[in-house]
């Protein structure tokens, strides 16, 4: 397969969170092709529900490997639509986050099935992971006994030399401040939502920094994160403000826990505001001395020639899923930069040595089972 050719035939559908029409088109796409390798492939829709793509080389819910990830992107401006290659660089949307490495996994399956690898081997791509990953969780439901031994998981992309040993648990929590309308000159009338809100902020603060009013990378990142997303208050500029809302993304690690945030936050809150915990996870934790995760990383070292970091990574993934299922999760993605930005890109040889590590470690796993 000419994987760079195939992530470039994804990154022309506008697969924006949301827009259904080219989501199905591209999903549509990847099943003709996988279609014609002789996998099987159904799309998983419900009402309400972003589509996810489900592929396998036999009709199992039980695998011995399974590649974990996403066709939906950010929005971005038209022009990143068109892929350009330059330089060894594929640049635009979804080069790096994550339609290469989907184009790796889709390469991953066309192997297992022309080489009749005696596995069970699948692919699950969702399209709304860039908004909470609803899709991925109502497949799962619906699919309540898919169980994997290994999740490859490429979409904690950035460099081919690391490994991802642990993410962090993402904790969103709404904030809301109600307060009592009056007029703007006469602010002794009323009650300043807003105010109120900056007082919980700045309380919240005292116990999680803000790193990026800093300018400087903290020596230790692994740490609770927190920043404000999104704020909102007031309606007009003349009227003393009687509500305001604040949305709030905690990266909590796995030594944190939601009901210690609760603890925190209950101390911060000023009369007359509260908050919610709108949808929280589990970190995952991967054991660097997994015996699946050390034969993954010699055969990675063997084919870059270069030694193998463990790295933590403050993002989330949609593998949390599986690995509170008892599923290894091994992250590893190939080298790029510019995710979510206008100068997105990915490095091409890391996306062909990606591939060839992946079907490597498949054929190892097919010999180990074989025995």
């Amino acid at each position: 397969m000419q994987i760079t050719e195939v992530a470039q035939e994804l990154m022309r559908f506008r697969t924006e969170t949301g827009n259904t029409e080219q989501i199905m088109q591209a999903m549509s796409y990847i099943k003709n092709l996988m279609t014609l390798l002789g996998a099987k492939v159904d799309i998983f829709t419900k009402k309400d529900t972003a589509p996810v793509i489900f592929i396998r080389n036999r009709n199992t819910l039980d695998f011995d490997a399974l590649v974990l990830g996403h066709i939906d992107v950010v929005p971005a401006a038209d022009k990143m639509f068109s892929p350009v290659v330059k330089n060894g660089k594929l640049y635009g949307r979804g080069a790096l986050d994550m339609k290469s490495f989907a184009a790796v996994a889709l390469n991953s399956m066309q192997y297992v099935l022309g080489n009749k690898l005696p596995l069970n081997f699948g692919i699950i791509l969702s399209s709304d992971e860039e908004k909470g990953s609803k899709g991925t969780r109502a497949f799962l439901e619906k699919y309540n006994k898919i169980k994997a031994a290994v999740v490859l998981d490429n979409d904690v992309g950035g460099d081919i030399g690391k490994i991802i040993a642990k993410c962090k648990n993402p904790v969103f929590v709404k904030i809301i401040a109600r307060g009592k309308e009056a007029h703007g000159s006469r602010p002794w009338d009323g009650i300043d939502a807003n105010d109120l809100m900056l007082t919980a902020l700045a309380n919240i603060r005292k116990i999680y920094p803000a790193y990026s009013l800093t300018g400087k990378k903290p020596r230790n990142t692994w740490v609770d994160t927190l920043h404000f997303a999104k704020i909102t208050g007031g309606k007009v500029s003349n009227i003393i403000s009687d509500y305001c809302e604040t949305l709030c993304d905690f990266r909590l690690v796995e030594t944190s826990s939601v009901d210690g945030l609760k603890k925190n936050l209950d101390k911060c809150m000023p009369e007359g505001v509260s908050y919610e915990i709108v949808s929280s996870s589990v970190p995952v934790v991967m054991d660097e001395k997994n015996p699946d995760i050390l034969t993954y990383k010699k055969l990675a070292e063997e084919i870059l020639g270069q030694k193998i970091k463990f790295e933590y990574e403050g993002g989330a993934t949609d593998a949390r899923e599986f690995a509170v299922r008892g599923s290894t999760v091994i992250m590893h993605s190939g080298s790029g930069d510019g995710m979510h930005a206008a100068e997105e890109y990915v490095e091409i040889d890391s996306v062909e040595k990606l591939a060839e590590i992946q079907t490597h470690f498949l054929a190892k796993l097919a010999l180990a089972k074989g025995k």
